[in-house]
């Protein structure tokens, strides 16, 4: 069992190592079952997933419980342990569930550590790419591929006009929000979809300025928010406020404040 300190502004670097460790080990699970002949199983929302899903999610709670044994963990397919802990892991053994069945490469793992309710660390690891970000609070946010870790950031874009803005669907925004996505989209100068959290890696390292979604749950966003405010992004739900394990999942990421800003005043109807 080891220690962490209850005082945390600046993430350690051990807890980042494990992060990773974590975010490894799941990568080696999906990576072995992709473009397989997997059976593919239906969940009670209509979502696929896989015996990669399960196994991956496993393998990390099972070295969590080694490691941190007072640790809670909240997971994609196993649910919550221990919520009352002050630190809790956030975990999404295959973010792209529907890329990963049909050979997609565009699937990710993410792991994160909140403390006390605020995000900690966070890795988007890419396992069919070979790449991998992290953020850590205290720590301006990297990426690690087959050359090395780097520091990333993100890229001015001051005008909405100009900006290029991805989203894994534009079905995922129903009734009064559909609208509101199709005014911003329609401000935007370029719109790409799919990518899951992929679009986060890519708005951390300076090659979109906005990524938007609705109704997300925590373990498909948590791990994000680490890497893009890292990286100099701001991230909000679609009202302004931060996000956060009981926010409803609207979430708005820009890499330029005056993006965000404009973007913030459609989605939330105050323009």
């Amino acid at each position: 069992m080891e220690a962490v300190s209850d005082s945390q502004s600046t993430c350690p670097p051990r807890l980042v190592d494990f992060a990773e460790e974590l975010a490894g080990m799941a990568a080696a699970v999906a990576r072995s079952y992709f473009r397989t002949s997997v059976s593919i199983d239906t969940k009670g929302d209509e979502s696929p997933v896989t015996i990669a899903d399960r196994t991956a999610e496993q393998r990390m709670r099972e070295a969590i419980s080694q490691r941190f044994p007072d640790h809670g963990v909240f997971g994609e397919e196993f649910g919550v342990d221990n919520p009352d802990a002050d630190y809790i892991w956030v975990l999404d053994p295959i973010d792209g569930t529907k890329a990963f069945i049909t050979g997609n490469p565009l699937f990710g793992t993410l792991v994160a550590l909140l403390h006390k309710g605020r995000p900690l660390l966070g890795v988007i690891e890419m396992p069919a790419l070979g790449e991998r970000w992290i953020g850590a609070a205290g720590h301006p946010s990297r990426r690690r591929d087959a050359n090395g870790l780097q520091d990333v950031r993100v890229r001015p874009c001051p005008d909405l006009g100009k900006a290029i803005m991805r989203t894994t669907s534009p079905d995922m925004f129903q009734g009064p929000q559909a609208g509101a996505y199709t005014s911003l989209e329609q401000a935007c100068s370029l719109t790409l979809y799919g990518g899951d959290c992929f679009c986060y890696g890519q708005l951390a390292s300076g090659f979109v300025d906005l990524v938007v979604e609705s109704s997300l749950k925590p373990y498909d966003f948590m791990a994000a928010l680490p890497v893009v405010t890292g990286a100099g992004a701001m991230a909000t739900d679609w009202q302004g406020r931060p996000l956060t394990l009981d926010s409803a999942g609207d979430v708005l990421v820009a890499g330029d404040p005056a993006v965000h800003a404009r973007a913030l005043a459609l989605l939330s109807g105050k323009t």
